[in-house]
């Protein structure tokens, strides 16, 4: 398969879609997602608008991703740690090394690298009150 420019949702779309069907399979971090997420479409368009958002600067995405994952490491029991970020982030890069390329691939994958550090330090935080 070539690879292809991030330049639209559609690429959005196809890069979060080939993400999570390899998070889901992964023996590390897939029991998170798929004990928690119950409508699997609608949660791959949300986060369609999250990546969108953040690539593109369109405002679709509203909702506050670092509490949703301190809320998650919660109900989980405080077991998510900085080894799960490190593989999900792994997964990300992967994804994207495979199947795109160019300015905005690049850009994914620092801001997933920003991400996955500001949602782990916050569910560091919250575990301390």
């Amino acid at each position: 398969m070539s690879k292809t420019l991030i330049h639209s949702r559609k690429e959005v779309s196809l890069l979060v879609k080939k993400f999570y069907e390899k998070v889901r399979e992964d023996n590390d971090i897939g029991h998170f997602f798929n004990e928690t997420i119950q409508d699997w479409p609608e949660h791959l368009e949300k986060l369609t608008d999250f990546w969108e958002t953040n690539l593109f600067f369109v405002q679709k995405y509203k909702a506050n991703p670092l509490q949703v994952h301190a809320d998650l490491d919660k109900k989980m029991n405080y077991t998510i740690s900085n080894y799960h970020f490190g593989i999900w982030l792994r997964h990300w890069i992967e994804t994207i090394d495979a199947n795109f390329t160019g300015e905005n691939a690049e850009k994914a994958k620092q801001r997933a690298r920003n991400i996955s550090v500001r949602m782990f330090m916050t569910i560091f935080e919250q575990r301390k009150s």
